[in-house]
């Protein structure tokens, strides 16, 4: 570990980390830059230090982002094993230190795999997030015991400052993702209002009776409702999209 580790400008780390939050395109990108900052952060001139975040969340994949490719590797093989330091710092909680990986009686089959690549020492520091979110800052150095006391401290704040702009993206990717649900529903909705009000116009009948024709034909053809309201329409009004009234 670099001495940045154990003596940085907190303020300056906190800037930097905004900035990938407001410069990234989504949590996925956002962690892939954060990983690279990070692994740059704790390395030394000839001590590379590689480093991969791990978030958890409910009814989603796991998402992995590292400084490089050996990380991720490092990081999905424990998730593949479905133990390690990494899954122990989030359900505990706690950070998670394995001084030499060929000594640690923790996890042998994951030791074993990951000892074969050049792991000498791994550090694991869980993010505080919020809800069922887990996330966890994982450091894997080339030498056994390169993990002090102090490292340890300055990874753990370093962890929090993650923790502040990672918390960020996520509550930013949660409202992209209602108004891009909301969106769609809306889109759906008005699909149908249009296709029923082909159905009446066409059969001569209510409202009920047409929208019992749509779901009739979706029911048969085991076709989404909106999907068959969009076919309905795009038969009447070919080459026109149907549009909400709030799409630019």
């Amino acid at each position: 570990m670099s001495d940045q580790a154990r003596a940085w400008d907190r303020e300056d780390v906190a800037g930097r980390l905004q900035e990938l939050v407001l410069e990234s395109l989504d949590v996925g990108d956002f962690l892939a830059e954060l990983a690279e900052y990070a692994g740059d952060f704790f390395s030394a001139p000839g001590i590379k230090v590689r480093c991969a975040f791990t978030v958890l969340r409910r009814k989603k994949s796991a998402t992995v982002a590292s400084s490089d490719a050996q990380a991720r590797m490092l990081d999905e093989v424990q998730l593949a094993f479905g133990e390690g330091p990494c899954l122990a710092a989030m359900q505990e909680m706690s950070t998670v230190h394995v001084p030499d990986v060929d000594s640690e009686s923790r996890w042998p089959a994951y030791m074993s795999a990951v000892g074969g690549h050049g792991v000498g020492s791994i550090l694991a520091v869980p993010l505080a997030l919020e809800g069922e979110t887990r996330a966890a800052l994982n450091l894997f150095s080339p030498r056994p015991h390169a993990f002090s006391g102090e490292d340890i401290t300055g990874t753990e704040e370093f962890a929090a400052q993650a923790s502040k702009s990672l918390r960020l993206a996520l509550r930013i990717a949660q409202l992209t993702e209602a108004r891009n649900d909301l969106t769609a529903a809306m889109q759906s909705r008005t699909a149908i209002d249009v296709a029923t009000g082909i159905i009446m116009a066409e059969n001569r009948c209510g409202q009920e009776a047409a929208l019992q024709v749509l779901k009739t034909a979706s029911s048969l053809r085991n076709v989404k409702l909106r999907d068959v309201a969009a076919s309905v329409v795009a038969s009447v009004c070919s080459g026109s999209a149907v549009s909400t009234y709030f799409d630019e």
